[in-house]
C-alpha cells in the first residue's frame, strides 16, 4: 500500500520497530498499532482485509439508498495482527445534503474510534452502559445498544459493544445520525462472500485521513 503508517489516535508519524523498540511508536502516544495507509476501496481490498482480520468489518446491510463504500482500513501490523477496522460510507443525508458514516470495530486501548469521534481518551469507557441507550442496531443479528458520545457539534457519535469489541458509528454531519431513526442492520463484511462484489464502491473519502 502507498503512503506510511500513522498513529491511530492522532494520525501523526510513527516510528517503525527497531533494535531499541519492538513496536511501532508515536512520539506523543507511545506504542501503538499503526494505522495503515488508505487506498481506493474495492472488492479485492475487502477480501484481502477480511482474510486477515479477527475483528468485524461493519457495513449497513443493505446500504441505505444511493449510499456507497468510500473507504476500508485497519490498524495493526504483521506481528500483532489487525487491532481495529474502519469502513466509511457516503450518501444522501436523510435531512438534506450529503452524509458520511464511519464504522469502527476495535480492541480496547487502540483509540481509532475516539480519534474519529473527536473525543478525549482512548475508549468510550463510562459512556457505554450508563442509563438508557440512545439507539439500537442489529449487528449480525444481535440487538446492540448504542450510547451517544459527547462529541464535537459537527458530528453525531454512537458507541457500544459487539463481537467482543468496541463498535463506533460516527456520522457527518450530526444530522446524518437521523439514519438511526429507522431500523439498521449491520453486517460483518467477512460473512458476505460473493456479495462483496456487489457492494457499490465510490471514491476514497478524505475523512479517513483527516478526522
Amino acid at each position: 500500500m502507498k503512503g506510511h503508517p500513522v498513529c491511530p489516535r492522532c494520525h501523526g508519524a510513527v516510528r517503525a520497530p527497531s533494535a531499541w523498540a519492538d513496536r511501532w511508536t508515536c512520539p506523543v502516544h507511545g506504542a501503538v498499532p499503526p494505522l495503515q495507509p488508505f487506498v481506493q476501496p474495492s472488492a479485492d481490498l475487502v477480501r484481502w482485509l477480511a482474510a486477515r482480520s479477527r475483528l468485524p468489518l461493519w457495513v449497513p446491510w443493505p446500504l441505505p439508498h444511493a449510499w456507497v463504500i468510500t473507504g476500508i482500513g485497519h490498524a495493526g501490523s504483521d506481528v500483532e495482527g489487525v487491532r481495529a477496522t474502519v469502513v466509511a460510507c457516503s450518501g444522501p443525508n436523510p435531512l438534506g445534503g450529503a452524509g458520511e458514516l464511519l464504522l469502527v470495530a476495535e480492541e480496547m486501548g487502540v483509540g481509532l474510534g475516539a480519534a474519529y469521534a473527536g473525543i478525549e481518551g482512548i475508549d468510550p469507557g463510562g459512556r457505554v452502559g450508563r442509563g438508557t441507550p440512545q439507539a439500537k442496531v442489529e449487528a449480525d443479528g444481535h440487538p446492540t445498544a448504542l450510547w451517544l458520545a459527547d462529541a464535537p457539534p459537527d458530528r453525531a457519535v454512537y458507541a457500544g459493544e459487539s463481537a467482543a469489541s468496541w463498535l463506533w458509528l460516527v456520522f457527518h454531519p450530526d444530522t446524518a445520525g437521523a439514519l438511526l431513526l429507522e431500523p439498521i442492520e449491520l453486517m460483518d463484511v467477512r460473512a458476505l462472500g460473493h456479495e462483496v462484489d456487489l457492494l457499490p464502491y465510490g471514491a476514497l473519502t478524505p475523512r479517513l485521513r483527516d478526522p
